[in-house]
């Protein structure tokens, strides 16, 4: 049960209620908005680009290769038959670069503003924080930290920019709960993508687990502040999603417990950048999981969809509102992932070990 206490806190930081992920909504709330993303020439980039310009929404995406950029760019006008999707060369890392990110989505913004701004822009790959290297030569080399470079500090000059130009977004007003996403279209939103990392160790990887944790930290802090200047945020922590950032080390070390799919990212991030209610809240986005809820709110596992109140999920809020419930939360989701490896079994296991050797010989590329 929430306390007054609690029921002021949220009040104060205008955090909006647990996010029903049973309420249906509709992606065409998205039409008209201008939505600004880092990294968005491929993985979930790439899905918000062409979804959310599907649906009628301007989209202006910056990433740092140049014909992945612009071969999305031709793909999405001609799916959509309309010239609203725009790349603008971006190098995360460089501030000046995406000062003229933001500056190039303003004007190509219909109604001049920019409505939601997307931190997606991401790397992982080879970690050398724990393996030095000649560091007894006369001068040590500096390790490569690009890592932390694009997820960090990348993310806090978009966050940075997004705090000057959402406010400034003309037409728009300060954000409410009691906003109707069906009739509001200017909107005042960031949204950062978080991981599963941000919440749980991530075995090998230092640097990824450390930037995904700094920016659920980024989240939880700007959360608390966020309404004074009338923005609202919300955060994306997706799983081991079926992308190329998951290298052929991590497939294997998955094989059996199965990834998650970009189109559940896009539908989760969709309803957060449609709903403009939604305010101050962290979706889960995993591998999708037949479970039945329990009458304790516990969910567990069921092997067959003919068990009473057995559904399908991917999204799953994490609320953040303290380490307690984060805990509890992280306790409940990782049990569910690992019962679902036990029940795929050695057959998965197999099954995805085949694939990770196909693609690296090439037998599935396109």
């Amino acid at each position: 049960m929430v306390s007054a206490e609690e029921e002021y806190l949220t009040s104060v930081i205008r955090q909006s209620p647990p996010v029903d992920l049973s309420k249906p909504y509709d992606a065409a709330w998205v039409k008209g908005k201008t939505i600004l993303i880092t990294g968005g020439a491929s993985g979930f980039g790439a899905g918000f680009v062409k979804h959310w310009a599907q649906h009628g929404a301007t989209v202006v995406f910056g990433d740092i290769n140049v014909d992945k950029g612009t071969t999305l760019v031709r793909e999405a006008r001609k799916e959509t038959g309309q010239d609203n999707v725009h790349f603008v060369h971006c190098d995360v890392t460089n501030w000046q670069s995406q000062v003229n990110l933001f500056k190039e989505a303003v004007k190509l913004s219909p109604h001049g503003g920019i409505d939601t701004v997307v931190a997606n822009a991401g790397i992982a790959g080879n970690d050398p924080l724990q393996r030095g290297t000649k560091l007894d030569a006369a001068e040590p080399p500096e390790p490569d930290f690009k890592i932390m470079d694009v997820n960090v500090t990348g993310v806090m000059y978009t966050t940075h920019l997004a705090y000057y130009w959402l406010p400034k977004n003309p037409g728009s007003e300060e954000c409410s709960v009691d906003s109707n996403p069906a009739e509001r279209v200017r909107d005042r939103h960031l949204v950062l993508l978080g991981s599963i990392a941000s919440l749980a160790p991530i075995a090998a990887q230092p640097q990824y687990g450390a930037a995904k944790h700094a920016v659920l930290g980024l989240f939880r802090s700007l959360r608390a502040t966020t309404a004074l200047k009338g923005v609202r945020i919300n955060l994306l922590c997706p799983y081991f999603i079926d992308t190329a950032i998951v290298t052929p080390a991590a497939r294997i070390a998955l094989a059996g417990g199965g990834l998650g799919r970009v189109e559940d990212v896009v539908d989760a991030a969709t309803r957060l950048v449609a709903d403009c209610s939604i305010l101050g809240r962290a979706l889960v986005i995993g591998p999708k999981l037949r479970v039945q809820q329990l009458d304790s709110g516990e969910w567990q596992f069921v092997e067959r969809d003919d068990v009473p109140g057995a559904q399908e999920r991917a999204i799953w809020e994490a609320y953040a509102d303290d380490w307690v419930e984060v805990d509890a939360f992280t306790h409940s989701i990782i049990g569910l992932l690992n019962v679902y490896q036990r029940y795929r079994g050695w057959k998965g296991w197999a099954t995805d070990i085949a694939k990770v050797i196909a693609n690296r010989v090439g037998l599935f590329r396109h």
